[in-house]
């Protein structure tokens, strides 16, 4: 699939796929569904990126560079509420002295998110599940406040070297909780006395609190 020119132009084959199950979406670019979420959980997003002209891929940059835009699929319940957290982007654990908000990744990938809900509670077949109408996003000055203060705690947690003692409770909108597909990949961190630990990647995410409440606004939940 081509990329989209402008902002209008996505929002524009997004919404067309408003309204479309998955399995259609899939069965117009010939690829097998799966029959579990568990073991391709990339699935969604990647089918998402395919229909759409996403470029970014898995480089640390948003999925549009051009538009400056990020695309987020979010599954919600039936009242449109989120089902679970919303990944933004790997953490960065060494040589993050002099790191700013204004010049992180998670600050750029949440500048500007085409959310592209996908109505399915977990009991339904992955093919099964609808394509929701899309929601072109950027914080308020307030979400950004609240965005920037969590993640500055968690980034001086960090720096202190108390990594491990982070948990998901940490932080009133965006969190910070293990990112790896098995125990065996680590990678390395800053301990308390500065010395190099390894430890389990680390990703950011947005709690759905917040994702709940933005959804409820737009769509007049």
């Amino acid at each position: 699939m081509s990329r989209p020119a402008s902002i209008p132009a996505l929002l524009l084959r997004a919404e067309q796929l408003a309204g479309l199950s998955l399995r259609e979406l899939a069965q117009s670019f010939d690829i097998p569904v799966p029959t579990d979420l568990r073991r391709d959980k990339g699935w969604v997003g990647q089918l998402l990126e395919l229909a759409l002209g996403a470029s970014a891929g898995s480089k640390p940059e948003q999925d549009f560079p051009e538009l400056g835009v990020e695309l987020k699929s979010i599954p919600i319940d039936g009242r449109g509420k989120p089902l679970e957290t919303t990944f933004v982007s790997v953490a960065p654990l060494t040589d993050i002295g002099g790191l700013r908000w204004e010049d992180s990744n998670v600050r750029n990938k949440l500048s500007r998110v085409l959310w592209i809900p996908v109505l399915g509670e977990r009991s339904l077949a992955p093919g099964d599940r609808i394509i929701g109408q899309p929601l072109l996003w950027s914080p308020s000055e307030q979400e950004e406040q609240l965005l920037r203060q969590d993640w500055e705690e968690i980034m001086e947690l960090i720096s202190l070297g108390e990594v491990q003692n982070i948990s998901a409770r940490h932080g009133q909108v965006l969190q910070l909780r293990p990112k790896a597909a098995n125990g065996r990949a680590l990678t390395e961190a800053v301990g308390r006395q500065g010395q190099p630990i390894m430890t389990l990647p680390r990703g950011f995410y947005l709690k759905t609190g917040f994702t709940a409440a933005l959804l409820a606004r737009h769509f007049m939940l």
